[in-house]
């Protein structure tokens, strides 16, 4: 695999100052910002080494990021031989983006650093969205979390991602939401609209997809380069990464899996929705007479529920087990990973329960994945978000991204 060596760029005019927010990152930069996120810190003679890249043509590139603000110097390390080197970083300053997640159940809108360190977090809750009301939440809740901020870390800002799922007016029957309300969505551009709040780049992803991005670029891809990736919400989703990259296929909709085919017990084929999905729990608990609020308003309140609780656990880790042999017939992926909008005791005991119905079905043929638990937790959908206009103006987001060393 080969790179471009070329000459540091003419910058654009930034209207805003700053970092040169406004223009797209060049190839051979994007390259060093991306092996620094990897690595958390790393010398001018390493990043050389794995981008196959001059040393001279990497200093410039690296005075040039940490001329912008983007990149931070370490404490010179003595070798045995040669000069001190000198390991660059993030700077966690550098660069700040804000993520909105549009769920069925809730809302959230979070600031982070250019590291993905949460800033600050607004919550709203409600039976089911409508798109002014969501509109009210980010106008009001973006301002609320800027309003500290100084117009130099305001020229920082690199965009507003939006999670959310494609299509929300064809879920209103399983949600109990009206239909001639969640019609609203159908020719509602919330791009457009949002677009006219705030002159921040605006980026819109399916939610379980941009959950799956959040896992690549802050949790276990930063060590695994292909996964199929599975975000439990109101609705079961996911994602696929390949080569360290989010595949979102022709129309964005790769691996949602929620519409992947499943047997149900009486052998009627139905849908991974109808059976891996915090929906299926909320209505047993409801058709139950139990409080189901918990699980919506907090992530951390399902104790006491259960048998119930038990009997969805088993049931939600025997589909997605099955579910993960047919992703890994299609792919051979090295791992699966599992995460959710829940707590994370009830995570481990899903992905437990997943590795025992693994064995208890034929993958002769398969190389078994790893299950893994997911590290970003129930935050995925609006830190992917938030991850959203980073990889756009910064990093590598291609299959493209580092040869190995020898």
């Amino acid at each position: 695999m080969s790179f471009v060596e070329q000459q540091p760029i003419q910058k654009a005019a930034d209207p805003s100052g700053g970092a040169n927010q406004v223009r797209v990152r060049a190839y051979n930069e994007r390259l060093v910002l991306s092996l620094v996120r990897r690595h958390g810190s790393l010398p001018k003679s390493e990043i050389a080494k794995r981008s196959g890249l001059t040393p001279q043509t990497v200093s410039v590139i690296m005075r040039s990021l940490e001329k912008d603000g983007l990149l931070l110097k370490g404490t010179p390390q003595k070798g045995k031989v040669g000069q001190p080197s000198v390991p660059m970083s993030l700077k966690p300053d550098g660069a700040y983006s804000i993520g909105l997640k549009i769920g069925r159940r809730s809302a959230d809108l979070v600031l982070v650093d250019f590291l993905g360190r949460e800033l600050g977090k607004l919550t709203s809750t409600y039976q089911y969205p409508l798109p002014q009301d969501i509109l009210k939440f980010a106008d009001a809740g973006i301002k609320q979390l800027c309003q500290h901020f100084s117009s130099k870390q305001r020229s920082r800002i690199s965009g507003i991602g939006v999670s959310m799922p494609f299509e929300l007016w064809n879920w209103a029957e399983k949600i109990n939401a009206p239909q001639n309300e969640m019609d609203a969505w159908r020719n509602f551009d919330f791009k457009v609209e949002l677009s006219s709040l705030f002159s921040y780049p605006i980026f819109i992803q399916n939610d379980a997809t941009a959950a799956c991005g959040a896992e690549l670029v802050f949790g276990h891809g930063l060590e695994l380069s292909d996964f199929v990736y599975f975000f439990i919400g109101t609705f079961v989703g996911g994602g696929i990464v390949l080569n360290h990259s989010v595949y979102s296929g022709r129309t964005g909709n790769a691996g949602v899996f929620g519409p992947m085919p499943a047997i149900d017990e009486n052998g009627k084929i139905t849908t991974l929705i109808d059976h891996a999905s915090i929906f299926t729990l909320e209505k047993k608990l409801q058709s139950e007479g139990i409080d189901r609020s918990p699980l919506w308003h907090s992530a951390k309140a399902w104790d006491g529920l259960g048998i119930f609780l038990d009997n969805w656990i088993e049931n939600t880790a025997r589909h997605l087990a099955r579910a993960i042999v047919a992703s890994c017939a299609v792919i051979d992926f090295e791992a699966a990973i599992i995460d959710g909008a829940f707590p994370s005791q009830i995570r481990h005991r899903i992905v437990e329960a997943i590795k025992i119905e693994l064995e208890s079905l034929d993958t002769r043929g398969l190389n078994s994945p790893n299950v893994l638990e997911g590290i970003v937790g129930h935050n995925a959908r609006v830190i992917g978000g938030a991850c959203q206009p980073l990889l756009s103006k910064f990093l590598l987001n291609q299959n493209v991204l580092f040869k190995e060393m020898t």
